[in-house]
């Protein structure tokens, strides 16, 4: 193998970056042979070549004197750009892993760049779509990445580095165990800790559940959960890096349950964790000894055993085999307390207070409620109509509406949203007038959840300024949008349709303003039996 200290052009090849030869580059860049294209004119280019270069700015991936080139058509072969110093190549394969198998990598250390290249083009085109939306992230640190104008990347069979890291993903891919000499390719990851966050949250996870997922990878030793930027959030300690690294290939973004409570797995700065107690919020598996703390209830074994039992689950599973529960298997799982740990006994009744009497109305709170769950009743109490009971399908979706609703502002009034100890919602008995303050909806056509897998599971947001719209008809237009959400009563920030323009997005001033207006406009008649959808965007215009 030629050794350089520095990426040079190798003769027979012109500035149009057609190759003669594959330049070769040592075993410490991690740099495999590849044909030269367009896009890598910006890192091999010297500056005598007559073209633009990268110049200094090109250590750390810097954009500002890059050469233009024009946007390459989509290949299996994607350029990573931007990446952090210290990045490995597990955690660059680890952004493609969620989409398809990864055939090959090629990083430039000196760069900050990679190439990765999947098994399919269709898997490049599922990854640049979703990277569209989401911005990636290595280290904490936003990455870009593009379609590259190579087809392939021709391997260095000798960069034996390289090829154990792909044998390691194929290992896990497949189910199997890595070699010996894979996990000392892997042991670059320096620490044995894991950031897990959970996205899409619509059935609450515990600490029981994710022992019983990563357990497959390694020894789990200790794992704290907590909620933070209203994420529930763990850090989970394996008792060896390999293991983290090897979990971490294989899990991130893989979704716990049909098409919800999502995966997003990066590496924890600390390696070691201190735990206290034991108890439903942490736990130090090597020291059964603590104690539970001042009311925290302690572990309930029985939860994991129930989960184990369950063949389609993530839990039963070898690496590799990440079949998610269906979305029924999942309401039946957590439907208890099992997702619902320390609230033993736990129903699917809200108590709503501090609501504004003068405002509220059965309709308004099966609304906003039902974005976060099927409500089936709404009773609004008749002596004290300043609070409500909501009943929801389940325990699960009390839950998640009580974390996301408590505390907001609605008409002009903060309220509050408590578990209730009412297991139902009694429904008037007959001939009993309450003057309408009790309503039935368990068969309402409007339930956002009633379908399984459906993609409103993906789409559960916090309350926010920006709210999504679609199924908006075609002769629509952004004024008359504008208008409708400024006539709720609210101030239209922004706006800005989706290229096929049956979805937007419309930003109002403030977060009650939204939860107004989507209050008074989801399922508005836009004409034509056309009906307005409405709900809480997690972007920004």
């Amino acid at each position: 193998m030629y050794r350089c200290s520095t990426p040079r052009m190798e003769a027979g090849s012109d500035s149009g970056g057609r190759a003669g030869r594959p330049l070769k580059r040592s075993i410490s860049d991690v740099a495999v042979g590849v044909k030269r294209g367009s896009d890598e004119l910006s890192m091999y280019n010297s500056p005598n070549s007559g073209m633009s270069s990268i110049s200094d700015g090109a250590s750390n991936g810097s954009d500002s004197k890059k050469l233009r080139v024009e946007e390459a058509p989509p290949s299996r072969v994607l350029h990573i750009r931007k990446l952090p110093n210290e990045a490995s190549e597990t955690e660059v394969i680890a952004l493609g892993l969620p989409f398809g198998k990864v055939t090959n990598i090629l990083t430039l250390k000196g760069k900050n760049q990679a190439f990765l290249e999947m098994g399919t083009e269709e898997a490049a085109i599922t990854m640049i779509n979703y990277y569209t939306t989401v911005t990636p992230h290595i280290r904490n640190i936003p990455i870009f990445i593009q379609y590259s104008n190579h087809k392939e990347l021709k391997t260095d069979a000798g960069n034996q580095r390289t090829q154990a890291v792909l044998q390691a993903v194929s290992a896990v891919q497949s189910g199997g165990s890595p070699s010996s000499d894979v996990q000392d390719a892997l042991a670059a990851a320096s620490s044995p800790v894991l950031r897990i966050i959970i996205d899409n949250m619509f059935y609450p996870v515990t600490l029981d559940v994710l022992q019983q997922i990563f357990s497959k990878f390694g020894t789990v030793m200790k794992i704290i959960t907590f909620t933070k930027n209203n994420q529930f959030q763990a850090l989970l300690q394996f008792s060896d890096p390999v293991n983290a690294q090897q979990a971490k290939l294989a899990l991130d973004g893989q979704n716990i349950y049909n098409s919800c409570c999502t995966l997003r797995i990066d590496f924890s700065k600390l390696v070691n964790l201190n735990v206290k107690y034991n108890n439903d919020k942490s736990r130090d598996y090597t020291r059964p000894e603590l104690p539970a703390g001042d009311g925290q209830p302690s572990l309930d074994t029985t939860v994991a055993a129930a989960f184990s039992k369950d063949s389609n689950s993530l839990l039963g599973k070898i690496p590799g085999a990440l079949s998610p529960l269906s979305a029924a298997a999942a309401a039946a799982a957590a439907a208890g307390r099992v997702a619902l740990a320390g609230q033993t006994g736990s129903s699917g009744v809200l108590l709503v207070s501090n609501l504004n009497e003068e405002m509220v109305t059965p309709q308004s709170l099966f609304t906003l409620f039902g974005v976060y769950g099927d409500v089936q009743r709404v009773k609004i109490l008749y002596n004290k109509k300043d609070s409500a009971l909501i009943q929801m399908s389940d325990a699960n979706q009390a839950q998640l509406a009580m974390s996301h609703l408590n505390g907001q502002k609605v008409y002009g009034k903060i309220i509050r949203v408590t578990l209730s100890k009412h297991q139902t919602v009694a429904l008037p008995r007959d001939g009993l007038d309450d003057q309408g303050l009790t309503k039935d909806f368990a068969n309402s056509p409007l339930h956002r959840f009633k379908k399984p897998g459906s993609k409103n599971f993906q789409n559960i947001f916090p309350p926010s300024a920006t709210l999504h719209l679609s199924n908006i008809p075609q002769d629509v237009t952004e004024d008359d949008l504008r208008l409708l959400f400024s006539n709720a009563g609210g101030t239209v920030k922004a706006f800005k349709f989706f290229q096929d323009r049956k979805m937007a997005l419309i930003q109002m001033s403030t977060v009650e303003e939204a939860i107004q207006a989507l209050i008074d406009l989801h399922n508005y008649n836009m004409g034509g039996n056309q009906h307005l959808r409405v709900s809480f965007s997690k972007s920004t215009i």
